[in-house]
């Protein structure tokens, strides 16, 4: 039933969604130039459509993360989530050194491979910057942005403000369970999200081959402490939306954002704009997916 490169654990999920994105899990051998061999990648993709959507997690997670997104998008959109290099449950090459390059590059072997036209690359906490450098990197490839709490303008992972450094000795204090459902529920306005089904969403890469080592190569690259300078350079028409109990990254990065791509294009559209969400922390699609869901659908069809 379920794919054999998840841990036995993925038989503890409760909730359907949580079952179904594992369900629908796929991993494929990508050709990228890091290595001689290529990279098993995992993804899911569901729906159909003319314009591609790829869903990017946030640090030290997985495409768990959109078990609630994914399947709203799909009823309009051919819609994808793949778990960034030295993430989730794609393969960690021994020899590769984690950091934003690598990462970049994968994704867009990624994007050639799988999906091959432009797309709307939407990021989510650290998957925004992600977005965001693949973005100014290759423009021609995404259409249009939408960033969720996104970083950027950090200069550290959202886990920072309860592990710095992230250090091997550090990473066995992040695999605690109590400090992950510590953080848990801080990403939520709503504490009550924070369930042993998402505890179990949030877990399940853990046992992962290298996850340690990609986790502490990641940290010791600095990670998108470089971005901040670059954002107001974005081309294409991006979406900010922001929970207003944002307790991981705060709500001042919102502002900054919106400043940052504050031009107007020749139709009138602002080249950036923010919409917040109401009683929502930092996980917009986890704790309010629908709404989410709709927000980006009428932003993609008013900008289309």
């Amino acid at each position: 039933m379920f794919p054999t490169f998840l841990p036995p654990t993925v038989v503890q999920l409760t909730e359907e969604t949580s079952r179904q994105i594992a369900i629908a899990l796929q991993q494929k051998a990508i050709a990228t130039p890091l290595c001689p061999e290529a990279i098993q990648t995992t993804y899911v993709q569901q729906g159909t459509g003319s314009l591609p959507v790829l869903l990017l997690h946030g640090f030290d997670s997985s495409v768990f993360e959109f078990r609630r997104l994914l399947p709203e998008l799909a009823l309009s959109f051919e819609t994808w989530a793949v778990d960034l290099l030295g993430f989730g449950f794609t393969e960690r090459p021994a020899q590769i050194n984690f950091s934003p390059a690598t990462l970049k590059t994968h994704l867009y072997s990624v994007w050639k491979t799988l999906i091959g036209r432009p797309m709307v690359l939407v990021g989510a906490s650290m998957g925004g910057a992600a977005a965001i450098d693949f973005a100014l990197t290759y423009p021609d490839a995404v259409d249009r942005l939408v960033l969720l709490d996104s970083a950027g303008f950090a200069k550290a992972p959202p886990s920072g403000r309860w592990l710095l450094p992230i250090t091997y000795a550090g990473t066995e204090v992040l695999r605690n369970a109590w400090v992950r459902g510590r953080i848990s529920k801080s990403a939520y306005h709503d504490s009550t999200w924070a369930s042993a089904d998402a505890a179990c969403c949030a877990a399940l890469h853990l046992s992962c081959p290298g996850w340690r080592r990609a986790l502490v190569s990641f940290a010791q690259s600095g990670g998108y402490n470089f971005l901040a300078s670059r954002i107001a350079e974005l081309s294409m028409k991006t979406l900010i939306l922001w929970g207003r109990s944002d307790q991981i990254l705060g709500t001042e990065d919102a502002y900054k954002f919106e400043d940052a791509l504050r031009a107007i294009d020749a139709d009138g559209i602002p080249q950036g704009t923010l919409i917040w969400l109401d009683q929502c922390g930092h996980v917009p699609h986890l704790e309010k997916p629908r709404q989410t869901a709709g927000l980006i659908r009428t932003f993609l069809e008013r900008t289309a």
